[in-house]
């Protein structure tokens, strides 16, 4: 965690020792700079489903979309029931770099999420939620956080 602080000093950071978590699930089209996701309790099969479910209802009438994933045992199994408009392609191991999503969440901790305790569950599913909205908010920010120059092939805004 960083933090500005003078030289020589210690600054306090907010800790907290509680676990609970949530799961933003998301996924961004960077050429037209939307997104999809829902904050789940868990990050099972059953929730990827839904997070599935969610984007085909965003990808445009006639349109077909493309999902980068990388190989979670919930993007991998053959339970889930993948919708006529999205094609999975399974990521190399251990190569988040190639993950356009993985600067999404980045850029989420460093703008809305880090330094903060939370005082239960539905404090933390606020404000991913929050967070979210507010990078939906900016299409101009996905495409610049999430385009990489070996994807634009085959994209028109």
């Amino acid at each position: 965690m960083r933090q500005w602080a003078r030289r020589g000093t210690r600054p306090r950071q907010p800790a907290d020792q509680r676990y609970e978590n949530a799961y933003l699930f998301g996924a961004i089209c960077p050429a037209k700079g939307k997104g999809a996701a829902l904050a789940l309790p868990y990050a099972d099969t059953n929730m990827m489903q839904l997070h599935l479910n969610e984007i085909s209802r965003h990808v445009e009438k006639g349109a077909h979309a493309v999902l980068l994933m990388d190989r979670a045992g919930w993007h991998t199994t053959e339970k889930l029931d993948m919708p006529r408009n999205i094609t999975p392609i399974l990521l190399p191991s251990r190569a988040p770099e190639l993950n356009p999503v993985e600067n999404v969440w980045q850029y989420l901790r460093q703008n809305w999420l880090s330094n903060r305790v939370f005082e239960n569950y539905d404090a933390i599913i606020d404000a991913a939620c929050d967070a979210w909205r507010k990078l939906i908010a900016q299409p101009p920010t996905i495409s610049s956080v999430g385009m990489r120059d070996w994807a634009h092939i085959g994209q028109s805004p």
